[in-house]
């Protein structure tokens, strides 16, 4: 039996810019925190000449090439794993489809799982390379490298994406004070709706591609922001960050109809009047979680409480990806 884990994550600064459409010409830059919340895959032989496989759905088929999941078939065909004999299941802390990167998290969780049982070691920009390859590459979505880079790595992390497709790699530097302060308040609250971060994507991958104008422009701004989120954070100014959060979430409004809606808007503006200093959509948009930093978290809490918005509480992953056992 292998059991692996991958965090899920929070965008901090930049997000949006990660796109090979956006960084191939301009680069990119990103700052995410993983945070301890998991997509886990677990996989074990057996004894009955069948391949079990199980999601949302359950798979029983012959060999991998009957296998509808596309990142679970492309990985296994990129390990070369042949074998007819294994079940293969995933379980996860939050649904899909909320802008916490759990695709990526669960193709990092796979591969980890495949590698242990090739009795394989990969580094975590290995891992996060070949998570890549096959959302981007091989499926064809029009997704970013953020996901599957912070997932691999876990920690609070400043990302380059460079023009040759490379990625740099740094930990933000982060007083013990500033660290504390960001868990007990940035606060996360689902809005009760999912969606496929591939087709809010679409509308800027396409946009990028073009050189659409007001696409690369607001793209450039929102990298702007990422450094001058990752000053504030090591200068330990929260405040400052919160306010960029708000600058952020205008902009990225401005990307895409479908990046918000009525019932996001108001909540975001109820926030505001109760306790937050700023915050933002999480992930592509369009639903999912909203995330504030909040001066005062209590107040905040009890008010998103009486308009029915969960809040999910977590604290910073620093394991990234691992294997959790194996027997």
């Amino acid at each position: 039996m292998i059991i692996t884990r991958s965090p899920l994550r929070i965008s901090l600064g930049g997000g949006g810019t990660d796109l090979p459409s956006y960084y191939q010409q301009h680069e990119g830059f990103l700052i995410s925190a993983a945070i301890d919340k998991y997509v886990y895959i677990t996989l074990h032989d057996t004894f009955q000449k069948e391949i079990i496989i199980k999601y949302s759905k359950t798979e029983r088929v012959e060999n991998i090439h009957q296998i509808q999941h596309p990142i679970i078939r492309e990985s296994l065909k990129l390990l070369n794993i042949d074998s007819h004999y294994f079940e293969l299941a995933s379980l996860a802390d939050i649904p899909a489809g909320t802008g916490l990167g759990s695709s990526s998290a669960f193709s990092c969780a796979l591969l980890k799982a495949l590698h242990a049982y090739n009795k394989t070691f990969i580094k975590p920009d290995e891992l996060a390379e070949e998570a890549c390859h096959i959302e981007i590459d091989v499926l064809k979505e029009p997704i970013g490298k953020q996901d599957q880079y912070i997932s691999a790595f876990g920690g609070i992390n400043c990302f380059n994406f460079c023009k040759d497709n490379s990625v740099k790699t740094k930990e933000l530097k982060l007083s013990k004070e500033t660290l504390y302060n960001m868990e007990d308040h940035l606060l996360l609250f689902f809005t009760g709706y999912s969606r496929s971060a591939s087709n809010v994507l679409k509308e800027q991958d396409e946009k990028s591609k073009i050189n659409d104008t007001s696409m690369i422009d607001n793209l450039h701004f929102i990298k702007e922001l990422g450094y001058k989120s990752k000053k504030a954070f090591e200068c330990g100014d929260l405040e400052e960050f919160a306010h960029l959060m708000n600058v952020h979430w205008e902009h990225k409004k401005q990307r895409s109809q479908s990046m918000s809606n009525d019932h996001i808007n108001i909540w975001y503006d109820i926030a505001m009047k109760n306790g937050a200093l700023g915050g933002k959509l999480i992930g592509a948009g369009g639903g999912g979680f909203l995330m504030f930093y909040a001066e005062d978290n209590k107040k905040l809490r009890h008010t998103m409480a009486k308009e029915g918005l969960q809040e999910v509480r977590f604290r910073f992953d620093y394991d990234g990806s691992k294997v959790v056992t194996t027997s």
